[in-house]
Order: structure tokens, then sequence, then C-alpha cells
């Protein structure tokens, strides 16, 4: 087999799992253009469509599910007997692409990120953050990270650092108004920035001490799915914020931010990162799991 049949192979693959050209171009790094010219040589040397294309919409035919079917396992085959050349290299080689919720990528990634690319030199880290819940395995995802939450089936688990907490934060201006609360029954008396999910769905505040759990939703004139946005709307004394305790942290060192019901607050779930059972571990993603585990 010439190296561009398993190029054009490959292409496919990608599209036909993605169902895009675009995703598909994402993954192997070139233009989506590329990605349409190398499917379609394929399609004439074997002399069969093998997928459907609309401006909207792209879908395998059914001789391209056959093929994808078998494909699809043999190039994971292809990527492990490569791989497995990494005990014959000083460092691990190659991509890892690592998805992350953006509101707690900087905490758990930023402190690793240096020492892994000095470490490990031909090691390429792909990292994309986003609070949208994504299907790793049809993104094109090595792993993702997410808090302790159960995992659809065929996932491995690897619990990682840090063990991250909520904090409640107003400032200092705010608080001239009104009381500090002492207990998550106060809040009610309380203009609060609402936690919003990318999809428009809002989440309580969690609070619990003692044995004693408590759910509270917030009520405010303005909702953010964004921590940045949230500890903003804070610092210009909008209301109080639920954000992560790791990025108040500076403003209440400062003194932008005033902290409270830290006795309510307990540490949340282990986060974890995980990946699919049947996907081989590269040397790359193991290289990440050694740096981030527990």
């Amino acid at each position: 087999m010439r190296a561009t049949d398993l190029s054009e192979l490959a292409a496919f693959e990608a599209v036909a799992r993605h169902r895009s050209f675009r995703k598909a171009s994402e993954e192997r790094g070139v233009t989506a253009s590329a990605i349409s010219h190398a499917v379609s040589n394929l399609e004439t040397r074997v002399g069969i469509r093998l997928l459907n294309r609309t401006t909207r919409n792209v879908s395998a035919t059914d001789a391209g599910a056959m093929l994808l079917a078998q494909l699809s396992p043999a190039l994971r085959d292809i990527g492990s007997a490569l791989d497995a050349l990494n005990q014959f290299r000083e460092t691990p080689f190659g991509k890892v692409r690592i998805n992350a919720p953006n509101s707690i990528a900087p905490f758990v990634l930023g402190p690793v990120m240096g020492e892994l690319i000095r470490d490990n030199p031909k090691l390429e880290l792909e990292i994309v953050a986003t609070d949208r819940l994504v299907d790793i395995v049809e993104d094109g995802f090595d792993a993702g990270i997410r808090l302790g939450e159960s995992l659809r089936e065929g996932m491995v688990a690897v619990k990682i650092r840090p063990r991250l907490r909520f904090a409640v934060v107003g400032s200092p201006a705010y608080f001239e108004t009104k009381p500090i609360p002492r207990s998550p029954a106060d809040l009610t008396a309380h203009v609060c920035i609402r936690n919003m999910y990318p999809s428009g769905a809002f989440y309580p505040w969690s609070f619990a001490r003692d044995g004693e759990a408590i759910d509270v939703e917030p009520r405010g004139p303005l909702a953010l799915h964004d921590h940045e946005l949230m500890v903003e709307a804070a610092l210009a004394g909008i209301g109080l914020a639920y954000i992560w305790e790791a990025r108040a942290k500076p403003y209440v060192e400062s003194g932008r931010l005033v902290e409270c019901l830290q006795a309510w607050c307990p540490p949340e779930d282990w986060l974890y990162l995980y990946y699919p059972t049947r996907r081989h571990m590269s040397a790359g993603l193991r290289a990440v799991i050694d740096a981030m585990r527990v």
C-alpha cells in the first residue's frame, strides 16, 4: 500500500466518523479542501461513492459504512504499532488532544503544561477548553477531563489533581449595603449572579456542612456561564458570585473580593482524566496522566 493510499483512507475515516470535513481537517491538521480532495481521490480509485454530501450534512453510504467499520480498528492498530516505537525513544513522540471544561482548565492543566513540554520535547499538546459537553471519541480527542460524575460505558477514569472547591464572593462595595451571609439560607436576601450552563439551564449553588447538604436556587438579574465574567460582575458590585475558589483567590488576597460561607463550601468530587477503554494508551497520553494523577 502506498503512503498516499493510507492517507486517503485515514482522511475518509475521520470524515465518516465526525460526519464533517471541517472536524476531520481539524483533527488531522490539514485544510478541509485537502481532506475533500483525498476522499474524492479514494472514491475515484475504488469506483464507489463512500460518502453522501449535502450543503449541511455528511454521511456514509452503505459501502462507506462497511469500510468504516473495518477501517477504524485497523487504523487504531496501525497507530498502536507506531506508538510502540516510543520505547526506543528517550521521550514520548506525537500529538495528544485533550478536552477540558473552560472553567477549570487553567487550574488543572496550567501547572503541568510547562513541565510536560520541557520534559517531553517531541510531545505535541492540543488542549480545547469548552464548557460544552463533548463526546471525546466523536470529536477526536485522546482524553477528556471532568468532575467525578458518571461517565458512559467504555471509559477509563484516572483521578487527577487538584481537588477544587467553590467559593461565594462579593465586593467590599456590595457588602456596604448588604450583611455578609452566615448560612446558605441568608442568600435569599442577597442579589446573586446566577450560574448558567451553555445550554441555557441554570444550576444551583450547593453547600454542605456536618452531613447537611443544601441546594440554593440563586436569584438575581444576571446569569452567566463564564467564570471570568462572574468575577468581573462581582468586582463591579452587581452581586454575589459562586465561582471556583482558585479563580477568586488573587482577588480575595488583594482585598478586591470578600469570601463568605467558607464552612459551607467543602471540596468538590475529585477530577478525572478519562479516555476510551478500547483506545491504545499512547506514550504521550501516559506522560500526561503521570504528570496529573493523584
